[in-house]
C-alpha cells in the first residue's frame, strides 16, 4: 500500500473515532449500549456459520452483563431491547442461566422481544429449550432437566400455539422417564393432547405398562 493511501486511510479512522465519540458524548447510557449493539449486529452479518455466530455472541457478552445485570436487579419494567435481545442470543450461545433469569424479569415485568423476532417470548422459550434438549439427545448428550422444568413453569399461563407447548412437554417428558416415570406419563399424555402427532406413542405405552396403568387406547374403547 502507497504511504500517501494508508495516511489517508489513518486519517480517517481517526477522523470517524472522533466524530463517534463526539456522538455519543452526549448520549444516555442506553443509547450508547444500542449503539454497541448495532455494531455487534453488524458484525454477525458477516458470520454464516451458525456455530461461529453463537461463539462470536459468548465473547461479546462480558461487554453487556453489566448492563444486564443492573437491568435485573434495578430495571424499572420499561421495554429495554437491549435486554430483549440478549434473551435471545443468551440461548444462541448456550448460556441457559441467563437466560432464564432475563425471562422471569421480562416475563413478570411483560417486556416483548425486538421487531426483527416475531414469535412471543412465551412460544420462543419454548421452542427453543425444547429444540436444545432434543438435540442434545440426539447427539448422545446430556441436558439438564431443570431448564426444561423452569420454562414450563414461566410459560405455563402464556399464550402459544399448542403444537408449541407440546414440543416443550415432549422433551421434558422423555428427559423424566427414568427419574420420574409417573411425571413423565403426564406430561408425555399432556403432550398428546395438546399435538396427536407429537411423536410420543410409544413412550406412552411403555410407561403405562411399566406403571401397571391400563392402555389409553384399551380405556377408550370400553
Amino acid at each position: 500500500m502507497r504511504p500517501t493511501k494508508l495516511h489517508f486511510m489513518t486519517k480517517s479512522a481517526e477522523l470517524a473515532h472522533s466524530a463517534e465519540t463526539e456522538q455519543l458524548a452526549n448520549s444516555t447510557e442506553y443509547e450508547k449500549m444500542l449503539y454497541l449493539l448495532n455494531r455487534h449486529k453488524k458484525d454477525l452479518k458477516g458470520i454464516q456459520s451458525m456455530e461461529k455466530r453463537a461463539e462470536y455472541k459468548k465473547a461479546i457478552l462480558p461487554n453487556y452483563l453489566p448492563w444486564i445485570e443492573g437491568a435485573l436487579k434495578g430495571g424499572d419494567g420499561k421495554q429495554d431491547n437491549v435486554l430483549m435481545t440478549w434473551q435471545v442470543w443468551a440461548i444462541d450461545c448456550g448460556q441457559f442461566n441467563l437466560a432464564l433469569s432475563i425471562a422471569d424479569y421480562a416475563l413478570h415485568q411483560q417486556l416483548v422481544l425486538p421487531e426483527q423476532f416475531s414469535r412471543t417470548l412465551g412460544t420462543l422459550l419454548a421452542e427453543e429449550f425444547a429444540d436444545y434438549a432434543k438435540s442434545a439427545q440426539l447427539a448422545g448428550k446430556n441436558f439438564e432437566v431443570s431448564y426444561l422444568e423452569r420454562v414450563a413453569d414461566l410459560v405455563k399461563d402464556e399464550d402459544m400455539p399448542d403444537e408449541s407447548r407440546a414440543r416443550l412437554y415432549r422433551e421434558l417428558g422423555l428427559l423424566k422417564m427414568e427419574s420420574d416415570p409417573e411425571t413423565a406419563l403426564a406430561t408425555l399424555e399432556r403432550a398428546l393432547e395438546l399435538n396427536k402427532n407429537i411423536g410420543v406413542k410409544g413412550e406412552v405405552k411403555k410407561l403405562r405398562k411399566q406403571l401397571n396403568k391400563p392402555d389409553s387406547e384399551s380405556e377408550n374403547a370400553n
